[in-house]
């Protein structure tokens, strides 16, 4: 079963964010709060965790699409190759904010997936809970959003619902209060020009 944990996004509770972190650092996945969705995480660098992800979520690991979520854009050249002034501008810009950048990935990136991955996903939420969880944990977690089995709504809002639906899949549900049910905007600066792969919530000025 999993656990559940109530945090609020203006003064998230440190204990309990330690509670989480400790979870994660264990191997653990979870499912936590965003500014858009819902999201399933674990930590990147725990290979068997990002494994039940793409279990969890039915895909090929090798051919998965997960983004990272990062507490700031220091972490950035960790993972992706060195960022050009206008890239970089537009991110500074936007984030925090309900926007995955998809650039061009390093070489740590493919070690993490086992995978010839060319691109990396990052994600930095206006959401003090899960960029909270980040920080504590000291790296990014890696993020997908939580789809329904639902055929009419895609994603689940209510995470009390989200604990019964995955109660036996993740080790925790972190409560973070009704979530958005329209995703983060992707936006494709991976090979020079931006393009908008997928409209969600954020709006590019």
């Amino acid at each position: 079963m999993a656990q559940y944990f109530k945090l609020y996004n203006e003064n998230p509770n440190e204990r309990t964010v330690k509670q989480i972190v400790e979870i994660l650092r264990n191997g653990g996945v979870i499912i936590y709060p965003t500014d858009t969705v819902y999201g399933l995480g674990c930590d990147i660098f725990n290979h068997k965790a990002v494994e039940r992800i793409a279990r969890i979520k039915g895909v090929k690991l090798e051919k998965a699409n997960f983004s990272f979520i990062c507490y700031d854009l220091s972490h950035l050249s960790d993972f992706t190759k060195s960022v050009d002034n206008q890239t970089y501008k537009l991110m500074k810009k936007h984030l925090p904010g309900p926007f995955t950048f998809i650039l061009q990935a390093n070489s740590n990136v493919p070690k993490l997936f086992k995978s010839k991955k060319k691109t990396v996903g990052i994600r930095i939420p206006n959401n003090n809970i899960c960029r909270e969880i980040v920080r504590e944990l000291g790296n990014p977690i890696l993020t997908t959003s939580v789809k329904n089995v639902d055929d009419i709504l895609e994603y689940t809002t209510d995470p009390e619902l989200l604990k019964e639906e995955f109660d036996n899949l993740v080790d925790a549900v972190v409560d973070g209060g009704y979530g958005n049910n329209v995703p983060s905007t992707i936006v494709n600066c991976s090979e020079g020009e931006f393009e908008i792969i997928r409209q969600g919530i954020g709006e590019l000025d």
